[in-house]
């Protein structure tokens, strides 16, 4: 009987190991895999974070542009420099590539959507960086959420269609400058019917800071080399010749805007500091009062015109006093204070951008700009569409701005500098030949087109030509004597015409 149950044991025991190996044979139930999944609440191109709430796009673009008589930025010969001097030695075209790379989330909230953004841009253009060198911009990066908005955005000055006017050069002066991004704190109220307003502060350097010239020192010549540093936008206000102190107060923005199917309607106004550096090289010998511009703009959109659908027409006017860079955009300065400058054979065209101007003991003497633009965009068909556009920017310094201007610039001793070295040192670059007249007032008007061709969906190919005239209102001469590659001698002041193309291919996704 023992000997009986010990091997019914066994047996038993047998097959629960035989049983067990069998079992672990099978197959077992996997962990649940987290998918990426389709996020349809903010459009295409958003997928879940897995694990969390918050939407993603990841984006970005490569673009490749060939300039033909305009710098790598498509912008015109009109800031001195071999091409603004006509010279031989200038470059004849300019290549440049760009890779953009963009992030997108978004997650829903009691507050709302709580946004992050960021555009970087990879850059590299000739004759700017080294053979393998390039540079790293951040254009935009901000933070939304709850009717606020931190962070490097479109300014809140401008119609919020300023990124996506049917242009390929940034040398078109129509605006200010937004290409980039400006540092701001803003709130948005929105309500029924399409319409919201806007109410923020603003970091205005480098962009909004047009810079001040004290007339008893030199500025940058229109031949002259100009920039301590390199780009206006690396080195705010560093031209020969600025007299800016450093900023305050932040710039005061605000709009009201009306968004609707039929198109939009914006009216912005800013406030704007311009604050003085001193009369002499101390504290000690006093300053100028700082001084207050101001700036407004009106603009509409209107979209799916009679001639087309898809066809957009867009418009804009801006007024400014003391505040000139929020007339006069672009997406990089002209070289030296706004300085234009534009030699032909014996003749040449110059100008300043400036807040304002003062003498020792002086008050500043602020500008007044003002600029009209239009961009009206045909699609031929889903794969064609050419746009038209122009502008007319202008400023102007008033009876006694003129006044300093024309004794700062008079005699062989006069204001214009020859080089970048630092205030109050420098050597005269030429003078006003006496019995000049007339005034500083300068306007640039401009005419393009643009032709864009959709072969595939995200790649478009394009082409424009651009017509700019330099339009000055001194009547006389001026004689370069030192400090440039441009021969001396005595030049005509007249205006000046300014023809320029570019060839594009960018491929989003």
């Amino acid at each position: 009987m023992v000997r009986i149950v010990s091997v019914l044991l066994s047996s038993i025991a047998s097959l629960t190991v035989v049983s067990a190996a069998r079992a672990s044979d099978l197959p077992v139930k996997a962990k649940g895999v987290e998918y990426v999944k389709v996020c349809s609440l903010y459009g295409a191109g958003f997928y879940y974070v897995p694990g969390t709430d918050t939407c993603i796009k990841i984006g970005g673009a490569i673009r490749l542009d060939l300039s033909i008589n305009s710098n790598g930025y498509e912008v015109p010969y009109w800031s001195g420099g071999a091409g603004g001097q006509d010279l031989w030695t200038k470059d004849y075209f300019a290549t440049r590539e760009r890779v953009n790379a963009t992030t997108d989330t978004r997650t829903a909230t009691e507050w709302g959507v709580l946004r992050t953004y960021a555009n970087m841009q990879f850059d590299f253009f000739q004759n700017r960086e080294s053979i393998a060198g390039g540079v790293v911009e951040v254009d935009y990066a901000f933070i939304q959420f709850a009717g606020f908005t931190f962070g490097k955005a479109v300014s809140q000055f401008d119609p919020q269609w300023a990124l996506s006017k049917p242009i390929i050069s940034s040398g078109v002066q129509a605006g200010s400058n937004n290409l980039s991004g400006i540092p701001q704190l803003a709130y948005t109220a929105s309500f029924e019917n399409g319409i919201s307003t806007t109410f923020g502060f603003e970091n205005a350097s480098p962009y909004r800071n047009a810079g001040l010239y004290n007339t008893n020192t030199y500025i940058v010549g229109p031949a002259s080399s100009s920039f301590t540093g390199t780009f206006y936008g690396s080195n705010s206000n560093t031209f020969l010749g600025n007299a800016a102190a450093g900023d305050h107060i932040p710039d005061v923005v605000a709009n009201v805007r009306v968004d609707r199917a039929w198109g939009t309607l914006h009216v912005a106004a800013a406030m704007h500091s311009a604050n003085p550096n001193f009369y002499g090289s101390t504290e000690t010998s006093g300053h100028p009062d700082a001084s207050y511009g101001f700036a407004f703009n009106g603009a509409a959109e209107f979209k799916n015109l009679p001639t087309g659908n898809g066809d957009t027409l867009k418009i804009s006017a801006t007024y400014a006093e003391g505040a000139a860079k929020y007339v006069w955009g672009g997406t990089i300065d002209t070289i030296g204070a706004g300085r234009y400058a534009k030699f032909d054979g014996n003749s040449l065209a110059f100008g300043y951008v400036l807040d304002g101007v003062f003498n020792n003991g002086g008050q500043i003497q602020k500008s007044k700009s003002w600029e009209v633009s239009a961009f009206y965009e045909h699609y031929w068909n889903t794969a064609w569409r050419t746009s038209l556009f122009g502008s007319y920017t202008a400023i102007s310094y008033g009876a006694a701005g003129n006044a300093l201007l024309a004794a700062a610039f008079g005699g062989t001793s006069a204001g214009f500098g020859t080089s970048s070295t630092a205030l109050p040192a420098g050597t005269s670059a030429g003078f006003l030949v006496p019995g000049t007249t007339g005034s500083f007032d300068f306007a640039v008007a401009q005419v393009g087109t643009r032709t864009a061709w959709t072969p595939v969906r995200n790649l478009t190919l394009s082409a424009s030509v651009m017509f700019s005239r330099l339009d000055q209102n001194l009547t006389g001469a001026y004689t370069q004597t030192a400090g440039a590659a441009k021969a001396n001698g005595t030049y005509v002041l007249r205006d000046q015409n300014l023809f320029n193309g570019t060839m594009q291919i960018l491929r989003s996704f």
